[in-house]
């Protein structure tokens, strides 16, 4: 009985590992392009700052402002910072992820 017990613990920690860390890989391109597009474009055109030009989204710039992670460009999005709002407050967390991979997508490919 005691293994059985230890057997379906093991189960449940790592289901719970499973699905936490599968949904985290889950995102949607075309979620995210048409989040941008509605929120981030406006400052973003392309890829670029209209507000501070050496501050894109392009690889390049992103890897100089360590931002070339999902991690980086959520915290960025979520909290703003310097002349960025934050959009926290506007977005859910799946948005912002789904936003974030659009745009390392986008700076990966070099899609501007």
């Amino acid at each position: 009985m005691k293994i059985l017990y230890k057997f379906l613990i093991i189960c449940l920690i790592v289901l719970s590992f499973n699905c936490k860390y599968a949904s985290a890989q889950d995102f949607d391109l075309g979620a995210g392009e048409a989040i941008f597009i509605n929120n981030c474009a406006v400052c973003h055109p392309g890829g670029k700052n209209v507000i501070n030009a050496e501050k894109t989204l392009e690889l390049e710039a992103l890897k100089a402002n360590a931002k070339a992670t999902v991690s980086a460009i959520q915290t960025q999005v979520t909290n703003g910072n310097n002349s960025m709002p934050a959009f926290g407050g506007r977005l859910s967390e799946e948005e912002i992820f789904n936003v974030a991979n659009f745009v390392l997508n986008q700076a990966n490919t070099d899609s501007w």
